[in-house]
């Protein structure tokens, strides 16, 4: 059995932590017995410098062409100035709308381990657990008209019933694997697009009486996420606030490092850490690669229907973590000890055959 991963390691810290997530797939591959074919191809800024476009046709074919796409971080200051099509996050923006994949899901998790890294107090943060999901290809990033004329700067917020209605659905059905409540987030009492949003959310909850709904306008959900997090299970949003809510909840879990990603729904699913590309720790080893081994691990659940794999690698980050295994980013407070960025992937590798190898051992007694 062999599945095509091409693999987009951007810029910055993106190499660093796609090579991590990388080996740890492969460990879990090599366990089982079967195989990954990785085709790696440039985006972003290393693209713009090497082919004068963020997403070159090369690339964009490549992620097509393959079973799923992995991908780092894109980013460069040296590209602040220019336009925004331009831009490194351009080749994002077009290779997200290219692949059609318009649920993107945003798991953010307190783990017990690291939780003074956090500024949220341990009580308030212990036991956090939720999912964001959020619309990835409507909203202000992706509607019509826009742009600059003269002094003045315009961009539109535009949803159809048909957007809104697939990425509730992907909700609904994500709570229905966990505990089962919807938080639906809109700002309904100044928005024609929320309150669109709302409507559709309330006539697709009835066809999930076993799920709890409720709405928030953004701003109160913004406050509760810090005040009192554990009251969300899965969290709905439009695409402009579930970007800024799944970075706030970065803050939960202790560091943007940790949050993983999945973009879902079009034909070839696109995984990647919630990170930038952090330029200032480049190159260093200082990069925390649990985001990108985390969004491998999902990538095993939603491309390959690996459960089973996708669980073992998200319970060997927990185990590192328990062990003591830090890097820079989590370490302030938590105990334990400092360790790059291939040495604390090559505990995790270490963790997951020892996980797989013990569960092997129960099974035969």
């Amino acid at each position: 059995m062999k599945r095509n991963i091409t693999t987009l390691p951007g810029d910055g810290i993106g190499p660093e932590v796609i090579t991590e997530a990388v080996r740890v797939l492969q460990t879990i591959a090599g366990i089982h017995g079967y195989r990954f074919e990785f085709e790696e191809q440039l985006i972003g800024g290393v693209a713009i410098r090497r082919f004068g476009s963020p997403l070159p046709t090369t690339t964009l074919d490549a992620c097509l062409m393959s079973d799923a796409v992995l991908l780092g971080a894109v980013g460069s200051p040296e590209y602040d100035r220019t336009p925004p099509n331009q831009r490194p996050e351009a080749g994002l923006l077009l290779l997200r709308s290219a692949l059609g994949g318009y649920a993107n899901l945003r798991p953010a998790i307190s783990y017990p381990s690291i939780a003074a890294c956090s500024p949220v107090r341990r009580e308030v943060a212990s036991g956090t657990d939720i999912l964001i999901v959020r619309e990835l290809l409507g909203g202000l990033y992706f509607g019509e008209p826009r742009g600059i004329e003269s002094n003045v700067a315009s961009n539109t917020m535009r949803y159809s019933v048909e957007e809104i209605e697939r990425i509730a659905k992907v909700a609904f059905e994500e709570a229905r694997k966990r505990r089962g409540k919807v938080t639906s987030v809109d700002k309904a009492n100044v928005l024609e697009t929320s309150q669109l949003w709302r409507q559709t959310v309330i006539r697709m909850s009835q066809n999930y009486p076993d799920v709890t709904l409720e709405h928030l306008y953004v701003d109160a959900c913004a406050m509760h996420l810090i005040a009192n997090p554990r009251r969300f299970d899965v969290l709905l949003t439009e695409n402009l606030f579930g970007d800024i809510l799944s970075d706030e909840a970065a803050v939960i879990t202790g560091s943007l490092g940790m949050l993983a990603s999945a973009t879902i729904g079009g034909e070839v699913g696109l995984y990647e850490p919630v990170h930038g590309s952090a330029p200032d720790i480049a190159g260093r080893g200082a990069a925390n690669p649990c985001g990108a081994i985390a969004s491998a691990a999902m990538m095993l659940r939603h491309s390959f229907n690996l459960e089973q794999d996708a669980c073992d690698i998200e319970l060997a980050i927990e185990h590192a973590l328990e062990a003591g295994y830090r890097t820079p980013d989590i370490a302030e407070g938590t105990g334990g000890y400092v360790v790059t960025t291939s040495e604390f992937g090559e505990v995790v590798c270490e963790a997951v055959t020892e996980i797989v190898n013990m569960r092997h051992a129960y099974h035969a007694v």
